[in-house]
């Protein structure tokens, strides 16, 4: 992984080196499991308006061979959002990747 594979942007909130560091640290996790991936891009935002959700967005954006993965998490507290976020991609990866196992013992199974 390098630094150019973790794309995190500021909507409406500055970033401090305290939150990039702990995005940084928590979507490092997402390439021991798959290797695969191409970028990750976290768009962390502000919303004053929405009060019923959350006030803070945390959106991420797997970019991997095939379609991409999309998550958006909405908290009272950023860094809870973050931590949510991981869990979801981390869910979506595992996902995917079964689903990808179960496609190919299908195709197997067909071709006997």
């Amino acid at each position: 992984m390098n630094d150019s594979a973790i794309i995190i942007t500021g909507v409406h909130l500055s970033l401090t080196e305290a939150i990039k560091n702990v995005v940084n640290e928590k979507m490092a996790k997402l390439f021991k499991h798959e290797p695969s991936i191409m970028r990750i891009r976290v768009d962390l935002a502000q919303d004053v308006c929405r009060k019923d959700q959350g006030e803070f967005m945390a959106k991420g954006c797997i970019e991997i061979q095939g379609p991409a993965l999309v998550v958006a998490v909405y908290s009272e507290n950023l860094y809870k959002a973050i931590d949510i976020l991981q869990e979801k991609l981390q869910r979506k990866l595992r996902r995917r990747s079964r689903l990808l196992r179960v496609k190919r013992k299908l195709n197997l199974v067909k071709q006997n």
